[in-house]
Protein backbone atom coordinates (compact mmCIF):
# COMPACT_ATOMS: atom_id res chain seq x y z
CA UNK A 1 0.00 0.00 0.00
CA UNK A 2 1.16 3.54 -1.05
CA UNK A 3 0.48 6.94 -1.85
CA UNK A 4 1.77 10.09 -3.29
CA UNK A 5 0.84 13.07 -5.18
CA UNK A 6 2.06 15.52 -7.45
CA UNK A 7 0.78 18.11 -9.41
CA UNK A 8 0.18 18.95 -13.34
CA UNK A 9 -1.52 21.84 -14.87
CA UNK A 10 -4.85 21.45 -17.38
CA UNK A 11 -5.20 24.24 -20.19
CA UNK A 12 -8.97 25.64 -20.78
CA UNK A 13 -8.17 28.20 -23.56
CA UNK A 14 -5.08 29.98 -22.34
CA UNK A 15 -5.85 29.84 -19.16
CA UNK A 16 -4.19 27.11 -16.93
CA UNK A 17 -6.04 25.28 -13.81
CA UNK A 18 -3.65 23.56 -11.27
CA UNK A 19 -4.81 19.80 -11.34
CA UNK A 20 -3.46 17.22 -8.53
CA UNK A 21 -2.27 14.17 -9.57
CA UNK A 22 -2.23 11.02 -6.89
CA UNK A 23 -1.60 8.11 -7.09
CA UNK A 24 -2.69 5.04 -5.15
CA UNK A 25 -1.22 1.48 -4.62
CA UNK A 26 -3.29 -1.07 -3.54
CA UNK A 27 -2.65 -5.13 -2.94
CA UNK A 28 -4.77 -7.04 -5.79
CA UNK A 29 -4.46 -7.75 -9.43
CA UNK A 30 -2.45 -5.93 -11.39
CA UNK A 31 -4.32 -3.10 -13.03
CA UNK A 32 -4.00 0.77 -13.87
CA UNK A 33 -6.71 2.85 -13.66
CA UNK A 34 -6.99 6.61 -14.69
CA UNK A 35 -10.04 8.65 -13.51
CA UNK A 36 -10.83 12.21 -13.11
CA UNK A 37 -12.36 13.27 -16.26
CA UNK A 38 -9.32 12.51 -18.87
CA UNK A 39 -10.17 12.42 -22.77
CA UNK A 40 -8.61 10.00 -25.09
CA UNK A 41 -4.88 10.98 -25.18
CA UNK A 42 -4.91 11.24 -21.62
CA UNK A 43 -6.50 7.79 -21.23
CA UNK A 44 -3.42 6.67 -23.49
CA UNK A 45 -1.17 8.26 -20.95
CA UNK A 46 -1.48 4.54 -19.14
CA UNK A 47 0.57 2.57 -21.86
CA UNK A 48 2.88 5.76 -22.62
CA UNK A 49 3.74 5.92 -18.74
CA UNK A 50 4.36 1.95 -18.23
CA UNK A 51 6.55 1.57 -20.87
CA UNK A 52 8.30 4.94 -20.20
CA UNK A 53 9.29 3.52 -16.58
CA UNK A 54 10.79 0.08 -17.48
CA UNK A 55 12.60 1.82 -19.95
CA UNK A 56 13.91 4.33 -17.46
CA UNK A 57 15.64 1.32 -15.25
CA UNK A 58 12.75 2.10 -12.71
CA UNK A 59 10.39 -1.52 -11.80
CA UNK A 60 6.60 -1.25 -13.05
CA UNK A 61 4.72 -2.08 -9.43
CA UNK A 62 2.63 -5.05 -9.95
CA UNK A 63 -0.19 -3.78 -7.61
CA UNK A 64 -3.75 -2.35 -8.26
CA UNK A 65 -2.56 1.07 -9.43
CA UNK A 66 -5.20 4.10 -9.41
CA UNK A 67 -4.65 7.16 -10.79
CA UNK A 68 -7.06 9.95 -10.02
CA UNK A 69 -6.65 13.65 -11.15
CA UNK A 70 -8.47 16.01 -9.31
CA UNK A 71 -10.22 18.31 -9.17
CA UNK A 72 -12.24 15.73 -11.28
CA UNK A 73 -15.26 18.44 -12.61
CA UNK A 74 -12.42 20.08 -14.89
CA UNK A 75 -12.26 18.60 -18.32
CA UNK A 76 -8.41 17.82 -19.13
CA UNK A 77 -6.93 16.73 -22.62
CA UNK A 78 -3.59 16.38 -24.11
CA UNK A 79 -0.57 14.33 -22.72
CA UNK A 80 1.45 17.26 -20.81
CA UNK A 81 0.38 15.23 -17.88
CA UNK A 82 2.51 11.94 -18.56
CA UNK A 83 5.32 13.43 -16.35
CA UNK A 84 3.47 14.29 -13.56
CA UNK A 85 1.42 10.68 -13.73
CA UNK A 86 4.71 8.88 -13.79
CA UNK A 87 6.74 10.47 -10.71
CA UNK A 88 3.25 10.41 -9.02
CA UNK A 89 3.41 6.65 -9.00
CA UNK A 90 7.25 6.02 -8.32
CA UNK A 91 6.26 8.36 -5.00
CA UNK A 92 3.75 5.62 -4.56
CA UNK A 93 5.92 2.78 -4.94
CA UNK A 94 8.78 4.21 -2.78
CA UNK A 95 11.12 4.62 -5.47
CA UNK A 96 11.03 8.77 -4.87
CA UNK A 97 10.43 9.92 -1.50
CA UNK A 98 6.57 10.99 -1.52
CA UNK A 99 7.17 14.42 0.09
CA UNK A 100 10.15 15.03 -2.71
CA UNK A 101 7.30 15.45 -5.24
CA UNK A 102 4.10 16.66 -3.25
CA UNK A 103 4.71 20.63 -4.33
CA UNK A 104 6.11 19.46 -7.89
CA UNK A 105 4.32 21.04 -10.91
CA UNK A 106 5.35 18.51 -13.51
CA UNK A 107 4.60 19.07 -17.55
CA UNK A 108 5.48 16.96 -19.92
CA UNK A 109 4.76 13.84 -22.04
CA UNK A 110 6.92 11.09 -22.63
CA UNK A 111 8.20 8.68 -25.17
CA UNK A 112 8.26 4.88 -24.68
CA UNK A 113 11.69 5.23 -24.44
CA UNK A 114 11.22 7.68 -21.33
CA UNK A 115 12.58 11.01 -23.32
CA UNK A 116 10.70 13.70 -22.49
CA UNK A 117 9.10 15.68 -25.11
CA UNK A 118 7.95 19.04 -25.58
CA UNK A 119 3.92 19.80 -25.41
CA UNK A 120 1.61 23.34 -25.85
CA UNK A 121 1.14 25.85 -23.48
CA UNK A 122 3.96 25.82 -21.33
CA UNK A 123 3.81 29.47 -20.63
CA UNK A 124 0.22 29.51 -19.26
CA UNK A 125 0.81 26.42 -17.50
CA UNK A 126 3.76 27.98 -15.86
CA UNK A 127 1.41 31.25 -15.18
CA UNK A 128 -1.03 29.07 -13.54
CA UNK A 129 1.13 27.47 -11.45
CA UNK A 130 2.87 30.96 -10.04
CA UNK A 131 -0.37 32.28 -9.13
CA UNK A 132 -1.29 28.88 -7.07
CA UNK A 133 1.61 29.59 -5.39
CA UNK A 134 4.01 26.99 -6.43
CA UNK A 135 8.02 27.63 -7.28
CA UNK A 136 9.33 24.98 -8.60
CA UNK A 137 8.47 23.55 -11.84
CA UNK A 138 9.42 20.54 -14.26
CA UNK A 139 9.23 21.06 -18.11
CA UNK A 140 11.06 19.45 -20.94
CA UNK A 141 14.40 21.00 -21.44
CA UNK A 142 13.61 22.27 -25.07
CA UNK A 143 10.75 24.74 -23.22
CA UNK A 144 12.88 25.58 -20.24
CA UNK A 145 13.23 29.15 -21.68
CA UNK A 146 9.81 29.67 -22.00
CA UNK A 147 9.37 28.62 -18.65
CA UNK A 148 11.60 30.67 -17.25
CA UNK A 149 9.81 33.46 -18.59
CA UNK A 150 7.54 33.73 -15.43
CA UNK A 151 9.51 35.37 -12.63
CA UNK A 152 10.03 33.77 -9.05
CA UNK A 153 9.80 29.90 -10.19
CA UNK A 154 12.30 27.81 -10.52
CA UNK A 155 12.75 26.00 -13.65
CA UNK A 156 14.23 22.46 -14.13
CA UNK A 157 14.11 21.13 -17.80
CA UNK A 158 14.58 17.56 -18.36
CA UNK A 159 15.07 15.19 -21.44
CA UNK A 160 14.27 12.05 -20.11
CA UNK A 161 12.49 10.62 -16.78
CA UNK A 162 15.52 8.81 -16.05
CA UNK A 163 17.12 12.49 -15.33
CA UNK A 164 14.51 13.49 -13.17
CA UNK A 165 14.50 10.13 -11.27
CA UNK A 166 18.67 11.03 -10.34
CA UNK A 167 17.70 14.44 -9.62
CA UNK A 168 15.25 13.78 -7.05
CA UNK A 169 16.58 10.65 -5.84
CA UNK A 170 20.33 12.77 -5.38
CA UNK A 171 22.06 10.16 -7.79
CA UNK A 172 24.43 11.23 -10.51
CA UNK A 173 22.43 12.66 -13.00
CA UNK A 174 23.08 10.64 -16.47
CA UNK A 175 24.38 11.99 -19.77
CA UNK A 176 21.25 11.82 -22.16
CA UNK A 177 22.66 11.63 -25.87
CA UNK A 178 22.05 14.88 -28.27
CA UNK A 179 21.84 12.35 -31.38
CA UNK A 180 19.86 9.53 -32.16
CA UNK A 181 21.19 5.62 -32.11
CA UNK A 182 22.00 6.07 -36.02
CA UNK A 183 23.84 9.41 -35.59
CA UNK A 184 21.03 11.63 -36.23
CA UNK A 185 20.65 14.55 -34.57
CA UNK A 186 17.97 13.97 -32.42
CA UNK A 187 14.77 15.98 -33.75
CA UNK A 188 13.16 16.57 -30.23
CA UNK A 189 16.56 18.78 -29.03
CA UNK A 190 16.92 20.42 -32.20
CA UNK A 191 17.01 24.20 -31.75
CA UNK A 192 17.70 23.92 -28.30
CA UNK A 193 19.68 27.15 -27.02
CA UNK A 194 18.34 27.19 -23.45
CA UNK A 195 20.43 25.53 -20.35
CA UNK A 196 18.00 23.18 -18.81
CA UNK A 197 17.82 24.68 -15.05
CA UNK A 198 17.26 27.85 -13.89
CA UNK A 199 15.13 30.30 -12.22
CA UNK A 200 13.02 32.51 -13.83
CA UNK A 201 13.61 36.02 -14.15
CA UNK A 202 10.69 37.37 -16.05
CA UNK A 203 13.14 38.88 -18.69
CA UNK A 204 14.38 37.94 -22.56
CA UNK A 205 17.24 39.57 -24.62
CA UNK A 206 16.38 41.91 -26.39
CA UNK A 207 12.49 42.44 -24.92
CA UNK A 208 11.31 45.94 -25.99
CA UNK A 209 13.20 46.19 -29.68
CA UNK A 210 11.46 46.75 -33.33
CA UNK A 211 11.95 43.53 -35.48
CA UNK A 212 14.81 44.51 -38.18
CA UNK A 213 13.17 42.50 -41.09
CA UNK A 214 10.12 43.91 -41.88
CA UNK A 215 9.44 45.39 -44.45
CA UNK A 216 9.78 49.29 -44.79
CA UNK A 217 7.27 51.34 -45.50
CA UNK A 218 9.66 53.59 -48.15
CA UNK A 219 9.71 50.91 -50.15
CA UNK A 220 5.79 51.42 -51.03
CA UNK A 221 5.50 53.44 -54.37
CA UNK A 222 2.89 56.49 -54.29
CA UNK A 223 -0.37 55.53 -52.60
CA UNK A 224 -0.06 58.77 -50.57
CA UNK A 225 -3.85 58.22 -49.44
CA UNK A 226 -3.04 54.86 -48.81
CA UNK A 227 -0.30 55.39 -46.64
CA UNK A 228 -1.89 58.28 -44.17
CA UNK A 229 -4.45 55.86 -43.70
CA UNK A 230 -2.35 53.24 -42.82
CA UNK A 231 -0.74 55.89 -40.15
CA UNK A 232 -4.26 56.59 -38.51
CA UNK A 233 -5.06 52.78 -38.12
CA UNK A 234 -1.79 52.22 -36.28
CA UNK A 235 -1.88 55.64 -34.33
CA UNK A 236 -5.82 54.90 -33.46
CA UNK A 237 -6.05 51.49 -33.43
CA UNK A 238 -8.79 51.51 -36.34
CA UNK A 239 -9.74 48.96 -38.55
CA UNK A 240 -9.03 49.57 -42.17
CA UNK A 241 -10.35 47.93 -45.49
CA UNK A 242 -8.69 48.63 -48.80
CA UNK A 243 -10.08 48.25 -52.03
CA UNK A 244 -8.27 47.82 -55.38
CA UNK A 245 -7.61 46.20 -58.45
CA UNK A 246 -5.10 43.54 -58.28
CA UNK A 247 -1.36 44.66 -57.82
CA UNK A 248 -2.09 47.52 -57.00
CA UNK A 249 -0.18 47.02 -53.47
CA UNK A 250 -3.10 46.43 -50.96
CA UNK A 251 -1.12 43.62 -49.41
CA UNK A 252 2.41 45.10 -49.76
CA UNK A 253 0.84 47.93 -47.54
CA UNK A 254 -0.61 45.58 -45.25
CA UNK A 255 2.80 43.97 -44.77
CA UNK A 256 4.25 47.13 -43.18
CA UNK A 257 1.72 48.16 -40.55
CA UNK A 258 3.24 45.62 -37.41
CA UNK A 259 6.49 47.21 -38.24
CA UNK A 260 4.48 51.09 -37.32
CA UNK A 261 3.06 49.99 -34.32
CA UNK A 262 4.78 50.49 -31.09
CA UNK A 263 6.58 47.44 -29.89
CA UNK A 264 4.68 45.18 -27.20
CA UNK A 265 4.97 46.15 -23.25
CA UNK A 266 5.89 43.54 -21.09
CA UNK A 267 2.19 42.29 -20.51
CA UNK A 268 1.72 42.27 -23.78
CA UNK A 269 4.92 40.08 -24.45
CA UNK A 270 3.56 37.57 -22.43
CA UNK A 271 -0.28 37.66 -23.19
CA UNK A 272 0.72 36.92 -26.78
CA UNK A 273 3.59 34.47 -26.20
CA UNK A 274 0.62 32.60 -24.19
CA UNK A 275 -1.42 32.18 -27.10
CA UNK A 276 0.98 31.37 -29.39
CA UNK A 277 2.53 28.54 -26.95
CA UNK A 278 -1.14 27.15 -26.56
CA UNK A 279 -1.08 26.74 -30.76
CA UNK A 280 2.10 25.35 -30.75
CA UNK A 281 3.94 27.71 -33.06
CA UNK A 282 6.54 29.80 -30.90
CA UNK A 283 9.85 29.31 -33.00
CA UNK A 284 13.03 26.89 -31.46
CA UNK A 285 14.64 29.28 -29.34
CA UNK A 286 12.18 32.11 -29.47
CA UNK A 287 10.68 31.83 -25.95
CA UNK A 288 9.24 35.57 -25.97
CA UNK A 289 7.28 36.84 -28.84
CA UNK A 290 8.52 40.94 -28.62
CA UNK A 291 6.88 42.59 -31.57
CA UNK A 292 3.11 42.54 -32.62
CA UNK A 293 1.96 39.04 -34.41
CA UNK A 294 0.76 39.39 -38.30
CA UNK A 295 -1.50 36.78 -39.41
CA UNK A 296 -3.05 36.33 -42.69
CA UNK A 297 -4.97 33.12 -43.36
CA UNK A 298 -6.37 32.35 -46.83
CA UNK A 299 -9.79 32.97 -48.05
CA UNK A 300 -10.87 29.58 -47.54
CA UNK A 301 -10.36 29.37 -43.69
CA UNK A 302 -13.61 28.18 -41.81
CA UNK A 303 -15.06 30.25 -39.09
CA UNK A 304 -13.49 27.96 -36.78
CA UNK A 305 -9.77 28.38 -38.08
CA UNK A 306 -10.96 32.12 -37.92
CA UNK A 307 -12.43 32.49 -34.34
CA UNK A 308 -10.97 29.38 -32.89
CA UNK A 309 -12.81 25.96 -32.31
CA UNK A 310 -12.10 22.66 -32.52
CA UNK A 311 -13.27 19.05 -30.49
CA UNK A 312 -13.73 19.50 -26.75
CA UNK A 313 -12.05 22.68 -25.59
CA UNK A 314 -11.26 25.34 -28.64
CA UNK A 315 -8.47 25.94 -29.69
CA UNK A 316 -7.17 29.93 -30.45
CA UNK A 317 -8.42 30.65 -34.31
CA UNK A 318 -6.66 33.10 -36.37
CA UNK A 319 -8.02 36.65 -34.52
CA UNK A 320 -6.26 34.98 -31.37
CA UNK A 321 -3.39 34.47 -33.18
CA UNK A 322 -3.03 37.92 -34.38
CA UNK A 323 -4.06 39.72 -30.55
CA UNK A 324 -2.18 42.84 -30.20
CA UNK A 325 -1.10 42.77 -33.27
CA UNK A 326 -3.11 42.92 -37.26
CA UNK A 327 -5.14 40.18 -38.54
CA UNK A 328 -5.05 40.64 -42.72
CA UNK A 329 -7.94 38.96 -44.91
CA UNK A 330 -6.82 39.45 -48.76
CA UNK A 331 -9.71 38.77 -51.27
CA UNK A 332 -12.43 39.32 -48.07
CA UNK A 333 -15.23 39.15 -50.15
CA UNK A 334 -14.13 35.30 -50.78
CA UNK A 335 -14.20 34.21 -47.48
CA UNK A 336 -17.50 32.83 -46.23
CA UNK A 337 -19.97 34.80 -45.15
CA UNK A 338 -20.37 32.86 -42.03
CA UNK A 339 -16.81 33.05 -41.02
CA UNK A 340 -16.91 37.09 -41.71
CA UNK A 341 -19.78 37.61 -39.56
CA UNK A 342 -18.15 35.47 -36.78
CA UNK A 343 -15.98 38.59 -36.43
CA UNK A 344 -18.05 40.87 -35.35
CA UNK A 345 -18.44 39.81 -31.60
CA UNK A 346 -14.74 40.06 -30.88
CA UNK A 347 -14.14 43.62 -33.08
CA UNK A 348 -16.35 45.03 -30.42
CA UNK A 349 -15.37 43.00 -27.29
CA UNK A 350 -11.48 42.17 -27.92
CA UNK A 351 -12.30 38.48 -26.76
CA UNK A 352 -13.40 35.07 -28.56
CA UNK A 353 -16.39 33.66 -26.41
CA UNK A 354 -16.51 29.51 -27.04
CA UNK A 355 -19.06 27.75 -25.25
CA UNK A 356 -18.88 23.62 -25.76
CA UNK A 357 -20.44 20.84 -23.64
CA UNK A 358 -16.98 20.65 -22.16
CA UNK A 359 -17.21 24.20 -21.04
CA UNK A 360 -17.20 28.15 -21.78
CA UNK A 361 -13.62 29.66 -23.65
CA UNK A 362 -12.74 32.74 -23.61
CA UNK A 363 -10.18 33.99 -25.55
CA UNK A 364 -8.58 36.91 -26.08
CA UNK A 365 -9.18 38.67 -29.57
CA UNK A 366 -7.52 42.98 -29.60
CA UNK A 367 -6.26 43.48 -32.72
CA UNK A 368 -6.30 45.62 -35.78
CA UNK A 369 -8.25 44.09 -38.86
CA UNK A 370 -7.11 45.14 -42.68
CA UNK A 371 -9.45 43.91 -45.37
CA UNK A 372 -8.44 43.98 -49.07
CA UNK A 373 -10.93 43.19 -51.84
CA UNK A 374 -10.66 43.53 -55.03
CA UNK A 375 -13.87 45.75 -56.80
CA UNK A 376 -15.84 43.36 -58.88
CA UNK A 377 -14.96 39.69 -59.65
CA UNK A 378 -12.42 40.12 -62.12
CA UNK A 379 -11.02 43.52 -60.78
CA UNK A 380 -10.87 45.97 -63.07
CA UNK A 381 -13.66 47.56 -62.27
CA UNK A 382 -12.71 50.66 -61.55
CA UNK A 383 -9.91 50.90 -64.14
CA UNK A 384 -10.54 53.79 -66.98
CA UNK A 385 -10.54 51.54 -70.34
CA UNK A 386 -9.58 48.30 -68.74
CA UNK A 387 -12.54 46.68 -69.99
CA UNK A 388 -14.55 44.65 -67.12
CA UNK A 389 -16.36 42.46 -67.99
CA UNK A 390 -18.89 41.58 -64.98
CA UNK A 391 -22.42 42.12 -65.36
CA UNK A 392 -23.60 44.52 -62.98
CA UNK A 393 -25.37 42.23 -60.62
CA UNK A 394 -21.85 40.12 -60.31
CA UNK A 395 -20.31 43.35 -59.18
CA UNK A 396 -23.46 43.96 -56.63
CA UNK A 397 -23.36 40.62 -55.01
CA UNK A 398 -19.87 40.50 -55.08
CA UNK A 399 -19.42 44.03 -52.53
CA UNK A 400 -22.71 42.85 -50.50
CA UNK A 401 -20.56 39.78 -49.62
CA UNK A 402 -18.60 42.37 -47.09
CA UNK A 403 -22.16 42.82 -44.98
CA UNK A 404 -23.29 46.10 -43.65
CA UNK A 405 -22.66 45.51 -40.20
CA UNK A 406 -18.93 43.98 -40.60
CA UNK A 407 -18.13 47.17 -42.63
CA UNK A 408 -20.07 50.00 -39.76
CA UNK A 409 -17.12 48.43 -37.83
CA UNK A 410 -14.32 49.10 -40.11
CA UNK A 411 -13.42 53.10 -39.40
CA UNK A 412 -10.95 53.77 -42.48
CA UNK A 413 -12.18 52.57 -46.12
CA UNK A 414 -9.52 53.64 -48.52
CA UNK A 415 -9.72 53.03 -52.49
CA UNK A 416 -5.82 51.89 -53.42
CA UNK A 417 -5.57 52.74 -57.23
CA UNK A 418 -2.73 51.27 -59.57
CA UNK A 419 0.77 53.17 -58.97
CA UNK A 420 1.78 55.84 -61.52
CA UNK A 421 4.43 54.93 -63.85
CA UNK A 422 6.62 57.96 -62.23
CA UNK A 423 5.93 56.67 -59.00
CA UNK A 424 7.24 53.12 -59.50
CA UNK A 425 10.09 53.86 -61.77
CA UNK A 426 11.76 56.54 -58.62
CA UNK A 427 10.92 59.39 -60.37
CA UNK A 428 8.22 60.92 -58.01
CA UNK A 429 9.23 61.91 -54.49
CA UNK A 430 10.57 59.04 -52.16
CA UNK A 431 7.83 58.16 -49.21
CA UNK A 432 8.80 58.42 -45.76
CA UNK A 433 10.64 55.47 -44.27
CA UNK A 434 8.93 53.08 -41.26
CA UNK A 435 11.10 54.58 -39.08
CA UNK A 436 10.23 58.19 -39.40
CA UNK A 437 6.37 57.22 -39.51
CA UNK A 438 6.30 54.97 -36.53
CA UNK A 439 8.25 57.49 -34.18
CA UNK A 440 5.57 60.18 -35.19
CA UNK A 441 2.78 57.15 -34.31
CA UNK A 442 4.90 56.95 -30.57
CA UNK A 443 4.32 60.66 -30.14
CA UNK A 444 0.29 60.35 -31.05
CA UNK A 445 -0.49 57.69 -28.84
CA UNK A 446 1.68 59.08 -25.89
CA UNK A 447 -0.94 61.98 -26.64
CA UNK A 448 -4.09 60.16 -26.38
CA UNK A 449 -2.14 58.11 -23.79
CA UNK A 450 -1.83 60.99 -21.32
CA UNK A 451 -5.50 61.86 -22.03
CA UNK A 452 -6.88 58.53 -21.59
CA UNK A 453 -4.95 58.21 -18.16
CA UNK A 454 -6.98 56.79 -15.72
CA UNK A 455 -9.49 55.43 -17.81
CA UNK A 456 -9.98 51.54 -18.84
CA UNK A 457 -9.14 52.87 -22.19
CA UNK A 458 -5.61 52.91 -23.88
CA UNK A 459 -5.95 53.73 -27.41
CA UNK A 460 -9.32 56.14 -29.39
CA UNK A 461 -10.56 53.79 -31.32
CA UNK A 462 -11.90 51.66 -27.85
CA UNK A 463 -13.43 54.79 -26.45
CA UNK A 464 -17.29 54.78 -26.20
CA UNK A 465 -19.19 57.19 -28.41
CA UNK A 466 -21.05 58.68 -25.54
CA UNK A 467 -17.32 59.73 -24.13
CA UNK A 468 -16.50 61.42 -26.75
CA UNK A 469 -19.74 63.44 -27.18
CA UNK A 470 -19.94 64.38 -23.36
CA UNK A 471 -16.32 64.32 -22.00
CA UNK A 472 -13.86 65.32 -24.80
CA UNK A 473 -15.48 67.60 -27.13
CA UNK A 474 -14.36 69.07 -30.27
CA UNK A 475 -14.13 72.06 -31.51
CA UNK A 476 -17.61 74.22 -32.51
CA UNK A 477 -18.53 73.56 -35.35
CA UNK A 478 -16.21 70.72 -36.15
CA UNK A 479 -19.06 68.09 -36.15
CA UNK A 480 -21.43 70.10 -39.14
CA UNK A 481 -20.35 68.13 -42.03
CA UNK A 482 -20.56 64.52 -40.01
CA UNK A 483 -24.13 65.88 -38.65
CA UNK A 484 -25.30 66.41 -42.09
CA UNK A 485 -23.96 63.02 -43.30
CA UNK A 486 -26.16 61.62 -40.40
CA UNK A 487 -29.02 63.22 -41.33
CA UNK A 488 -28.61 62.62 -44.91
CA UNK A 489 -28.40 58.86 -44.07
CA UNK A 490 -24.99 58.58 -45.11
CA UNK A 491 -23.40 57.81 -41.90
CA UNK A 492 -25.34 55.42 -38.77
CA UNK A 493 -25.34 56.52 -35.33
CA UNK A 494 -21.99 53.84 -34.73
CA UNK A 495 -20.68 55.62 -37.51
CA UNK A 496 -20.39 58.95 -36.63
CA UNK A 497 -18.99 57.59 -33.61
CA UNK A 498 -15.55 56.11 -35.14
CA UNK A 499 -15.71 59.00 -37.15
CA UNK A 500 -15.49 60.89 -33.96
CA UNK A 501 -12.54 58.90 -32.63
CA UNK A 502 -10.78 58.87 -35.57
CA UNK A 503 -11.08 62.76 -35.73
CA UNK A 504 -9.11 62.36 -32.32
CA UNK A 505 -6.52 60.26 -33.64
CA UNK A 506 -5.73 62.83 -36.84
CA UNK A 507 -6.15 65.49 -34.44
CA UNK A 508 -3.24 63.64 -32.11
CA UNK A 509 -0.93 63.02 -35.17
CA UNK A 510 -0.51 66.56 -35.85
CA UNK A 511 -0.67 67.82 -32.40
CA UNK A 512 -3.76 69.44 -32.14
CA UNK A 513 -5.69 69.51 -28.68
CA UNK A 514 -8.69 68.32 -30.43
CA UNK A 515 -10.34 67.87 -33.46
CA UNK A 516 -11.17 70.88 -35.50
CA UNK A 517 -13.09 70.56 -38.86
CA UNK A 518 -9.90 69.65 -40.57
CA UNK A 519 -9.41 66.56 -38.39
CA UNK A 520 -13.03 65.53 -39.08
CA UNK A 521 -13.29 66.18 -42.44
CA UNK A 522 -10.21 63.79 -43.28
CA UNK A 523 -12.28 61.34 -41.07
CA UNK A 524 -15.15 61.58 -43.02
CA UNK A 525 -13.08 61.28 -46.26
CA UNK A 526 -10.83 58.24 -45.31
CA UNK A 527 -14.24 56.27 -43.81
CA UNK A 528 -16.46 57.17 -47.30
CA UNK A 529 -14.06 58.28 -49.93
CA UNK A 530 -15.97 61.50 -50.54
CA UNK A 531 -13.55 64.41 -49.70
CA UNK A 532 -14.77 67.31 -47.78
CA UNK A 533 -12.95 70.36 -48.93
CA UNK A 534 -9.32 70.95 -46.99
CA UNK A 535 -8.76 68.62 -44.38
CA UNK A 536 -5.70 68.10 -41.94
CA UNK A 537 -2.53 67.39 -42.93
CA UNK A 538 -0.54 64.19 -41.63
CA UNK A 539 3.07 63.84 -42.12
CA UNK A 540 2.96 66.25 -45.17
CA UNK A 541 0.19 64.77 -46.57
CA UNK A 542 -3.47 66.08 -46.96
Amino acid sequence: MGFARACSVALVGVEGVVVEVQADLEPGVAAFTLVGLPDKSLSESRDRVRAAVVNSGAEWPQKKLTVGLSPASVPKSGSGFDLAVAVSVLGAAERIEPRAIADLVLIGELGLDGRVRPVRGILPAVLAAAEAGYRQVVVPEQTAGEASLVPGVSVLGVRSLRQLIAVLTDEPVPEEPTVTEEGRPDPMLAGLLVPGAGVGTGLAPGFGQRDAHCPDLADVAGQQAARTALEVTAAGGHHLLLQGPPGAGKTMLAERLPALLPPLTRQESVEVTAVHSVAGILPPGEPLVRTAPYCAPHHSATMQSLVGGGNGLARPGAVSLAHKGVLFLDEAPEFSGKALDALRQPLESGQVVIARSAGVVRLPARFLMVLAANPCPCGRHTLHGAGCECPPSAIRRYQSRLSGPLLDRVDLRVEVQPVHRADLMGQGSRGETTAAVAERIKEARLRSAERLAGTPWTVNSEVPGHELRTRWLTAPGALDAAERDLERGLLTARGLDRVLRVAWTIADLAGRDRPDGRDVGLALELRTGIARGAGATIGGVS
